[in-house]
């Protein structure tokens, strides 16, 4: 007897379509922290709107915006998520929760240096409330069996967006004298060496995120994939297939 998917049980509709809601409401909440943070730094007489635009943590809150709708979309609309959305649902989850530690770390370095960080309720919600959200997002459809599993691959996918943002930023803030965060100046750290150190640190920290985020979700779709097969020694209740009555000759 074939194994029923997560989909095929009574609830699994109800519970996807909820967990759609879910995603497309942290996708409001994502938007209305961007939009908030942008009115906010317009009150800042340097405010720049390419420097705004360069954060990666603004770069990341609208992918993830774009993310969230697109699932939001398919588990309304569709009986499961495709592979590759459980990929980039990984992936950017590990941007914005990265995002939030990253800015944990720079608003605990900032006293010591000549670097100011404000934190208004918007910079709250993207680098607080939204990961929360998010990481609650994903959980729960790795717990209910919802998504898909994601290969041990996306490890070393996570860091091509994060290399391509990182290489763009260099070159800019050499060119421009601005930097999004303090670790990327050579002048508020020990010269390159202290930028390449701050940049491996970071790009440790997307690793381990993603890694568990990875073993997470196999071993809590491996749990729902038993959870779907019928118990050893369980007859088989499907129809059995109807015989074509004799033709006679």
């Amino acid at each position: 007897m074939p194994a029923r998917s997560p989909g095929d049980v009574p609830w699994g509709w109800q519970a996807r379509r909820a967990l759609g809601v879910f995603r497309v409401a942290v996708a409001v909440v994502e938007i209305v922290a961007i939009v908030g943070n942008y009115q906010y730094v317009l009150g800042f007489r340097s405010f720049a709107t390419a420097n705004f635009f360069s954060y990666f943590t603004v770069q990341s809150a609208f992918a993830a915006v774009a993310t969230l709708l697109i699932a939001g979309a398919f588990a309304l609309l569709a009986p499961s998520d495709p592979p590759w959305l459980g990929i980039l649902r990984t992936i950017v989850t590990v941007y914005v929760l990265a995002s939030g530690i990253v800015f944990g770390l720079i608003v605990s370095q900032a006293s010591t240096r000549d670097y100011r960080v404000d934190v208004p309720w918007s910079d709250t919600l993207l680098h607080f409330v939204v990961p929360g959200l998010a990481v609650l997002a994903w959980t729960s459809d790795s717990v209910i069996g919802l998504n898909p599993r994601v290969p041990w691959s996306t490890v070393g996918w996570v860091l091509v967006y994060p290399s391509i943002w990182l290489a763009y930023t260099l070159v800019r803030g050499a060119d421009v004298g601005w930097y999004p965060y303090f670790f990327l100046d050579v002048a508020q750290v020990d010269g390159p060496v202290g930028v390449a150190l701050y940049c491996a640190l970071v790009l440790v920290i997307f690793v381990m995120l993603t890694a568990a985020l990875v073993a997470i979700n196999r071993r809590l779709w491996r749990r729902a994939r038993a959870r779907a097969e019928p118990p050893p020694g369980t007859p088989d209740r499907s129809p059995a297939p109807v015989a074509e009555p004799a033709r006679p000759r």
